[in-house]
């Protein structure tokens, strides 16, 4: 019998966490794994595990690829944990494009129409902002406000924001690339203990973005949305939604608007949820969470040894 726990939240990773050739290890013992990325791959008429397991790293880290990879990677994971326990948590959240894999998870997307849709905003957003041209960056050891007024003071005639607020003391920034540059140096100069520039194609959740916003809001008018099974806190406003149009409308948003990380692990916290489940490839999460909330409990579910560690400490 499916029994909802409110005390657990599962939260799903976007860009960043990709690596060529994972969920290898899952997918050997679990055929669940390749039948969905086969699912994945003909609705993108290209082959998705191989992109994931053979090609160079630098194809699969291309945002029209990596987006369906990783919301792909991130169902498989949640399917496996369906149908092998009958825990399911009462909330969820997913980091930026993360978002879309709760969506599917949550049963308010169907996968294949989750696939279309993050492998159309991964087309749109390197249209939007051609290669070479957008940059992003993470800015370790300032305050959020901080952050802010350094992009402020060094956008000059181009953009630069704060983008990701992702932990305390770890925030990232996006825009013009010699807008970012001016910004880590200032960043350096307020205090920042590091400035790391990520390796991405496209500089997210910024001004720049707004163009690809409203080409993505076209297919997601064309996406049926249903309300979610769990309650999945969105990104930018740090709140559940049941109705479509208000949905459709957050993922627009995302698009060129902040992540609020920290806030949203903090108000699931508030709200009760004692432990964070991070399901897909990696740890990214975790990392993040266990600095926000940090008497909950964190783990990681990406591998049969993780599996079988959630599973025996969860259905207890």
């Amino acid at each position: 019998m499916i029994r909802q726990n409110y005390k657990l939240a599962f939260v799903f990773p976007g860009q960043g966490s990709q690596s060529v050739g994972m969920l290898s290890e899952l997918a050997a013992a679990y055929p669940e794994v390749k039948q969905l990325f086969e699912r994945a791959s003909d609705v993108l008429d290209k082959n998705l595990w191989a992109i994931v397991t053979e090609d160079p790293e630098d194809e699969l880290n291309q945002t029209h690829n990596t987006q369906p990879a990783m919301l792909a990677a991130g169902v498989a994971v949640w399917e496996i944990w369906c149908k092998y326990s009958e825990i399911r948590p009462g909330w969820m959240a997913g980091h930026s494009l993360g978002e879309y894999t709760a969506l599917v998870c949550s049963e308010a997307i169907s996968f294949e129409d989750g696939i279309k849709l993050v492998s159309e905003r991964g087309r749109l957003m390197q249209e939007a902002v051609p290669a070479g041209q957008g940059a992003m960056a993470a800015i370790l050891g300032l305050e959020d406000h901080q952050v802010v007024k350094v992009c402020a003071d060094t956008a000059e005639t181009e953009v630069v924001s704060a983008v990701n607020f992702n932990a305390p003391s770890q925030v990232v920034i996006a825009g013009n690339v010699a807008a970012v540059e001016r910004a880590m140096v200032a960043a350096k100069e307020a205090g920042a203990k590091r400035t790391v520039k990520l390796p991405v194609s496209v500089p997210s959740h910024c001004a720049l973005m707004a163009s690809a916003a409203e080409k993505l809001d076209k297919y997601l008018q064309n996406t049926a949305i249903d309300i979610p099974e769990m309650t999945l806190i969105h990104n930018v406003d740090v709140a559940s939604h049941n109705a479509p149009e208000v949905i459709r409308n957050a993922l627009k948003e995302q698009l060129y608007k902040p992540v609020r990380w920290s806030d949203s692990i903090r108000f699931m916290h508030d709200q009760g949820v004692t432990c964070f489940v991070e399901c897909g490839p990696g740890k990214v999460l975790i990392g993040l969470n266990k600095r926000i909330a940090k008497n909950a409990e964190h783990m990681a579910l990406y591998d049969p040894e993780t599996l079988s560690k959630v599973l025996e400490q969860l259905n207890d």
